[in-house]
């Protein structure tokens, strides 16, 4: 992070520590108002000291002495009380504070994974678990030691300034010497700690991905590498902590300019103050002031701040940078674009809209990758049946994800039903479009809940003719009927694919998208699916991975990274080479028919 992001994102995180204090105005109230009776021992041990020391046992009243000391005492039990209390209303204060992040962290992951184009967010539990729980503990820290400081060195340093001007100022000059040191090494400090925090999620995500995808890596050969860049990620993250480990010297080197430096003064200073007038008591008590209470603040200012306050800083600042809430602006979790209403979909004077319409699109994954697809385009009307086929890495799960609207193309529009994808929220899109992608998602419930899901107010009987048509009835059956329980584990993938695909069936949207989304069933189980949506009315397109798909398709479109190639299955095993070729894959015998014809 660059000097100029790094202050502006402290001053992010002074505004937002800010606000959250000024939204628990009485709480601080009570907190600072606890800590003042707390520091109370700290304000009079050097004076009470002083004085049982000058007035007591030097001057032979023994009673005197110990009168002194248990006003003290009394003092002290005051103060621990208080702590109590402080602890209390500090309670108020952090416990609201972490309850707005998370709420941040969630709104905008949620927002992040359902916008079109988002994808879930891996580092999302990070924030919300680790990170969230991080700056609590640390924002509770960093409270206590700084009003700890303020209170307890503060009153001292008033005791000091009653016992003798100078000596304060001997005091008070080491003192600002050591804070100046550790003020100056704060920058530093929190770069370091912006570096271990980066690097932490940097490896978060690696282990993330590689964990994901281990099937795909030990398949492709990549295990060597995959395992050298999540070395790498560890490296990089012990790096930065021995970093920032080394540089808790700085901190040890303004602890003893501010809270040693002053004790040796004062001891070595001690002959001249006597002989100016200081009695011994005075001096006495002027140690007890720096060491019970100027040191022990000063070392938990130095060790809080240097640790927990960095820690706070850093990991804060990721918070707010990744879970932006502008004050004004558009809340976190709601679409950025003005809600499409279900009744607004325009229809132009010659007629209903085309039920797909996608112009010129271009999408790449990363600002230099090669194109996926460069300048496609597909129109459908309603009712019509697509399917699309093409190598593997040609663009048609892409394709389906952009008629979609889960991503977004860098070029180009989707329209359905005349209405612009870019523009729809969330819940408007589900209304016009259902997909089923290849891996199915079902979820711990009911078969009714899962099968309503898109179509909560379905009737039993509703739901029956569906899970008839796709031949679904025995599974249903096997699992108890409607009312029987759904564990997404203790199904195949093939009987996940059937009941995310009974659900998109009885789904109200005109647009189905079947992106492989049955290629986990036989062929027969897979005709009856396709032909029961083919049936139903609206549009239909299916990335297909069997040749039987694009025989039953009334179109079919050929992506193979040039122009793409729309037209019926024995129009395409005429005119695209590409075509014939899948085909010859998927079936030799009618690329061989086509080749002799």
């Amino acid at each position: 992070m660059s000097a100029r992001g790094g202050r502006a994102g402290t001053a992010g995180v002074g505004r937002a520590t800010w606000a959250a204090l000024r939204a628990r105005r009485a709480a601080v109230a009570r907190l600072a108002g606890w800590s003042a009776v707390e520091a109370l021992p700290a304000l009079l041990s050097g004076a009470l000291v002083a004085r049982a020391v000058d007035g007591g046992f030097l001057a032979g009243r023994l009673g005197t002495g110990l009168g002194w000391l248990a006003a003290l005492g009394a003092a002290v039990l005051v103060g621990a009380v208080a702590t109590g209390r402080t602890y209390r209303s500090l309670g108020a204060v952090v416990e609201p504070f972490r309850d707005d992040l998370a709420a941040r962290v969630v709104r905008a992951a949620l927002h992040d994974a359902t916008r079109p184009g988002g994808r879930p967010d891996s580092a999302a539990a990070a924030r919300l678990t680790h990170q969230v729980e991080l700056v609590r503990d640390t924002f509770a820290g960093l409270l206590l030691v700084t009003r700890g400081f303020l209170f307890a060195a503060g009153a001292a340093l008033i005791g000091l300034l009653a016992l003798d001007p100078v000596v304060a100022a001997l005091v008070g000059a080491p003192l600002v010497a050591g804070l100046v040191v550790f003020l100056a090494a704060l920058p530093a400090m929190a770069g370091q700690q912006r570096r271990y925090v980066r690097a932490g999620e940097e490896l978060g995500r690696a282990a993330s991905t590689a964990l994901a995808g281990h099937r795909d890596v030990r398949a492709c050969g990549a295990a060597g590498r995959v395992v050298a860049d999540v070395g790498a990620r560890v490296a990089d993250q012990a790096a930065a902590e021995r970093t920032l480990a080394r540089m808790s010297a700085v901190r040890s080197l303004s602890l003893g300019l501010g809270g040693w430096l002053p004790l040796a003064v004062l001891l070595l200073a001690a002959p001249w103050l006597v002989d100016r007038g200081l009695t011994a008591g005075a001096v006495l008590g002027a140690l007890v002031y720096v060491s019970t209470g100027i040191q022990p603040a000063l070392h938990a200012l130095v060790q809080g701040v240097g640790g927990g306050g960095l820690r706070y800083v850093v990991t804060l600042d990721r918070i707010l940078r990744a879970c932006p809430d502008e004050a004004g602006g558009t809340p976190v979790g709601r679409p950025d674009a003005t809600p499409v209403p279900a009744d607004a979909t325009p229809v132009p004077a010659d007629g209903e809209p085309p039920a797909v319409c996608a112009r010129r699109l271009t999408f790449r994954y990363g600002v230099a990758a090669r194109p996926v697809l460069e300048d496609a385009g597909v129109t459908l009307a309603a009712g019509e049946h697509l399917a699309v086929v093409g190598p593997s890495g040609a663009g048609k799960s892409t394709l389906a994800a952009l008629l979609s609207g889960l991503l977004a193309p860098q070029a180009g529009t989707v329209r359905l039903g005349g209405v612009p994808v870019a523009d729809a929220p969330p819940e408007a899109l589900a209304r016009l479009r259902a997909l089923v992608p290849q891996e199915a998602y079902v979820f711990t419930g009911s078969l009714a809940d899962n099968l309503r899901y898109l179509r909560p107010d379905a009737d039993d009987a509703t739901v029956a003719a569906a899970l008839d048509a796709l031949g679904a009835g025995p599974l249903a059956a096997r699992l108890g009927g409607l009312a029987g329980e759904v564990e997404p584990a203790a199904l195949s993938a093939g009987e996940r694919q059937l009941i995310a695909a009974v659900r998109a069936y009885l789904s109200p949207a005109p647009l189905v998208l079947l992106d492989e989304a049955t290629c986990h069933l036989d062929p027969a189980a897979e005709a009856r699916v396709e032909e029961a949506f083919a049936r139903r009315p609206g549009t239909l397109v299916v990335i297909a991975h069997r040749i039987s798909s694009a025989v039953r398709a009334r179109r079919v479109l050929v992506l193979d990274g040039a122009r793409p190639v729309v037209g019926t299955h024995e129009e395409l095993l005429a005119r695209s080479a590409t075509y014939r070729e899948l085909v010859g894959h998927w079936d030799d015998r009618p690329a061989a028919a086509a080749a002799r014809s």
